[in-house]
This record gives C-alpha cells, structure tokens and sequence, in this order.
C-alpha cells in the first residue's frame, strides 16, 4: 500500500531508487558506515531492545507496566540506528522494503536476517541466566 501511495506523487516513485527505508550498509546506509558496523549496530541494539523486552515481560516485572520500557527502548534504539542501516531489529521489517526494491537490498537482506537473530539468541541466553529459578 505504501508503494501504492508514493506513485500517486506528482512525480512518481521507484522504489529501486528511492530505497523506501530498505536497510543497507556501505553506500546504501545513510550514515554510509560499512558491513562491520552494520552487523554489530544491528546485533547489539537487537539485544539490547529484546532484553528489554523479556526483562520487563517477566514474572518479576511490575504487571502492566512493560509496554513503558519496551516503546522507550524500542524509540532510543532507532535513534540510534536509524543513521547507520536505517534500523531493522526486525527481518521481518527488513524483507519487506528489501522485495520492494531488490537489487542491492535483497542482496544485503542477509545481514539483516542474521544480525537480529544472533542479538535476540544472547538476550534469550542472558534473561535466561538472569530469571532462572534457584534450584537450591
């Protein structure tokens, strides 16, 4: 639908040129940072975003309150990352855009499926640790 929407502009729109938010690195970043700086900004802020998201959902956690630090969280981390790959911490958010425009960014989809899954598997390994139950 939002293709749809930005063809309706005056002067057209290509999503092959106007990237419409596809994650990227190297020249296609908006901050131009390269491949290692997309995969660690993708890994890091992925784990920090989902430990937020388990530490603040879990039976410890005050109840109906989780959804304050996950926006927060989830807002700070696309401050940050926006200007580096345009943010995915998401594949899903990443191969949607990607299709859309091909080329280049479902060639560099790959950085954007692996990096949130090994971000999310430390912060599933870390909450884990940090909310087992003491067995003693």
């Amino acid at each position: 639908m939002l293709v749809v929407l930005l063809k309706g502009r005056p002067d057209g729109y290509d999503p092959s040129v106007g990237g419409l938010a596809a994650n990227g690195f190297g020249e296609h970043s908006p901050g131009h940072y390269g491949m290692a700086s997309a995969l660690l900004a993708e890994i890091v802020l992925t784990f920090i975003f989902l430990s937020v998201i388990l530490g603040s959902t879990s039976k410890k956690a005050v109840a109906g309150f989780a959804g304050i630090p996950i926006g927060l969280t989830l807002t700070l981390v696309h401050l940050i990352g926006i200007p580096i790959t345009n943010l995915s911490v998401n594949p899903a958010r990443s191969t949607g855009p990607a299709i859309f425009v091909g080329g280049w960014a479902l060639e560099q989809l790959w950085l954007f499926w692996a990096a949130p899954i090994v971000g999310a598997l430390a912060a599933g390994f870390l909450a884990n640790w940090l909310h087992a139950e003491e067995t003693a």
